[in-house]
């Protein structure tokens, strides 16, 4: 039992390096593509909606919508971002490439790679809600202190996305699955938790429950800090429910990858 456990945990504290150095070397040979696919969607999204439905509804809970709208496609940017990049690469890494079985040779564990893994999709969703936030800065709609504000709770919400698509990776057969969980998933979180308009506007039902899931949470602690506002009395809070939401999907995966694995 004791043997199975280490297997699972983080053999030390540095060992995940590796793991994030290897996905780092990979990725450089198509960063731009890489960043560029990841900006395509929210920055289509902030111009489409922004300029064109921010014309008709004018401001929103005190400041021009497009601004409201940036905080919200920085926080959707990094959730994509860092769910993609488990959801599509870490898996063709421990599935078709079995990149995963050659470092499992070595000194490292399962808990290394996973922790490995997700710490290389939170760096990518910082890549990438920066570069939101940095459009959005050069337009004007938030400063660019703010944006440096931000990043703290970007990177959470990238380690958040990526630990609960390791559970998918952990399950799902194939690639053909990873569709459900994005369109039944990620997309209608979008429109709930107050990335596109404010949750407010929500029936109280909905509004409840969408203030449970992860990217509520970081809509309401992004938001503030790009639009300057004063620290929320709620904000430990969100923070916590961060922390849970990426701590328990890591045990959860890890779990299942190894019954995975050892199939």
């Amino acid at each position: 039992m004791g043997e199975s456990y280490a297997a699972l945990m983080p053999a030390n504290a540095y060992n995940w390096i590796a793991v994030w150095r290897r996905n780092f070397l990979a990725w450089r040979k198509a960063a731009l593509a890489s960043v560029l696919g990841n900006l395509a969607d929210p920055i289509t999204n902030l111009f489409g909606l922004g300029f064109g439905l921010g014309l008709i509804v004018g401001r929103v809970e005190g400041t021009s919508y497009i601004a409201f709208l940036a905080a919200g496609m920085v926080a959707t940017s990094a959730m994509t971002s860092a769910t993609f990049e488990t959801l599509y690469a870490a898996f063709a890494r421990m599935d078709a490439k079995r990149t995963w079985e050659a470092i499992l040779s070595t000194q490292l564990t399962l808990g290394d790679i996973v922790l490995g893994e997700l710490v290389w999709a939170a760096s990518k969703s910082v890549l990438a809600g920066a570069a939101i936030g940095i459009v959005a800065a050069a337009l004007g709609y938030a400063s660019w202190l703010s944006i440096l504000y931000a990043m703290p709770t970007v990177a959470l919400t990238g380690l958040v996305f990526a630990s609960l698509a390791m559970v998918v990776i952990s399950l799902a057969p194939s690639y053909d699955y990873f569709v459900f969980y994005q369109t039944l998933i990620l997309t209608p979180m979008v429109f709930l938790c107050g990335a596109v308009f404010p949750m407010s506007q929500l029936p109280s039902s909905f509004q409840h429950f969408a203030g449970l899931l992860p990217l509520a949470h970081s809509v309401d602690l992004i938001r503030p800090a790009m639009l300057e506002r004063a620290v929320s009395v709620s904000a430990a809070f969100h923070v916590s429910a961060l922390c849970m939401y990426a701590i328990l999907p890591f045990f959860a995966s890890t779990a299942l990858l190894r019954r995975r694995l050892l199939r």
